[in-house]
């Protein structure tokens, strides 16, 4: 056997051989991926269930400190800037953004009309199926994120029907 030869047939054993990495490599890239977008849906999921309390306390405290009768904001703005006392109160620092679409909350009106809550605008399934805490244990088996209705009295089985929800 000639020397070059002997270099020809080494050569494709290391040309194998890289070629075997390269696919373990994408391997573990397409695994790492994976892991972290289920990372990232489950953040987004716990940041959409403090949102939504936070909306749902701001709600609740408009309504409850209201002068004369009791009633929910007509819009969302009211929740930051509350101009019904002699000196502005703010129920929300701002106006927080849905963390699974990124776009603004949809949300629920009560039965005057006024906004009682909020919900995602998200079709999509939710990750977390289960050990909510205790005020949102109706999400428990919900199909889409836009069935966790965030409402101001805490029970999403006394909320508006869906089709009361609208845009703010």
């Amino acid at each position: 056997m000639r020397a070059g030869e002997r270099g020809r047939r080494e050569g494709g054993f290391t040309y194998m051989g890289a070629l075997f990495l390269v696919g373990l490599m994408g391997l573990a890239a397409a695994g790492a991926g994976s892991s972290w977008s289920l990372a990232s849906q489950r953040a987004r999921e716990r940041e959409l269930l403090w949102v939504g309390n936070q909306y749902a306390r701001a709600l609740k405290a408009y309504h409850d400190q209201s002068p004369g009768t009791r009633q929910y904001p007509s819009r969302l703005q009211d929740l930051v800037e509350d101009k019904r006392f002699p000196t502005t109160r703010h129920h929300l620092r701002r106006l927080y953004a849905d963390p699974v679409t990124g776009e603004p909350f949809d949300v629920v009106l009560h039965t005057d009309g006024r906004i009682a809550g909020v919900r995602s605008r998200s079709g999509a399934a939710p990750l977390k199926q289960d050990n909510f805490p205790l005020k949102w244990r109706a999400f428990k088996g919900m199909a889409r994120h836009a069935d966790w209705q965030f409402i101001a009295d805490g029970h999403p089985s006394k909320a508006p029907s869906a089709a009361a929800a609208r845009s703010p």
